[in-house]
């Protein structure tokens, strides 16, 4: 169990690591002061849940490693994000509906965490409803604001769904170290979230007058390190500094 225990918190810790790096890269480039300002602060809110579950996840190696060490000195085949937040940001409109899909999965995933018999990932998670909760409600403001403002728009929010919606799947998607760890009451069983996720998203995108795709083919890979050609490049960037002067202090 203590492999599958240190699997399963390296995955929320890489999910996290990637998607703050990607909304990070809004800071500067908001649409106004303040938007910008409230992105920032969300990316600041997910770096410090990467960074509490890339600690305890070092902590279960038992190696020696560090959060640093597991952020910064490991290749894009040892990372386990899911693919939907190493995807580009494309335009504001795109990178609020992808944050309005994946926080609403974290909103349900991250209550049902903090009754984990885990008391790390529990109060992890506790910490985290309080964040996301704000950060869904920005989402989704966002999503009914574009969906119901001009053509233009709506035309950009409904094609960042287009691209997005295909990666939406693999958040459901278990493996054999999920059920080794909800038969110990410490995973949350992914499948008991779906319907309620599916009831919530289909109303977002009603009231923003969105059409979900027509698709039958849902990406995966994540669990077994395989990505898309993006998360090298976030990667590169993300871990250059650290890389150049491995022995800095700061």
């Amino acid at each position: 169990m203590k492999d599958s225990l240190y699997n399963y918190t390296l995955r929320l810790g890489d999910t996290s690591l990637i998607l703050a790096q990607r909304l990070s890269e809004w800071t500067g480039h908001g649409p106004f002061l303040e938007e910008d300002l409230a992105l920032t602060n969300i990316a600041l809110d997910i770096f410090g849940r990467a960074k509490g579950l890339l600690e305890y996840a070092a902590k279960k190696e038992g190696k020696g490693r560090t959060e640093d060490d597991l952020a910064f000195f490991r290749s894009d085949r040892e990372f386990f994000n899911l693919l939907i937040t190493e995807q580009p940001n494309g335009d504001y409109a795109k990178t609020m509906i992808r944050q309005s899909i994946i926080d609403c999965f974290d909103l349900l995933f991250y209550t049902e965490l903090a009754k984990s018999k885990d008391l790390t990932l529990a109060g992890i998670a506790s910490k985290s409803v309080k964040e996301i909760t704000y950060h869904k409600r920005h989402s989704f403001s966002w999503v009914v604001r574009f969906g119901n403002g001009t053509e233009e728009s709506f035309s950009r929010l409904q094609k960042g769904l287009n691209e997005i919606w295909a990666y939406s799947g693999e958040l459901f998607e278990m493996n054999e170290d999920d059920h080794n760890l909800i038969k110990e009451g410490i995973a949350v069983d992914l499948d008991s979230l779906k319907q309620k996720w599916e009831l919530e998203i289909k109303e977002l995108f009603e009231k923003a007058n969105l059409v979900i795709p027509e698709t039958l083919f849902m990406q995966q890979g994540s669990r077994k390190a395989l990505h898309s050609e993006y998360l090298g490049y976030i990667l590169a960037e993300m871990q250059s500094i650290p890389r150049m002067h491995p022995n800095a202090k700061w």
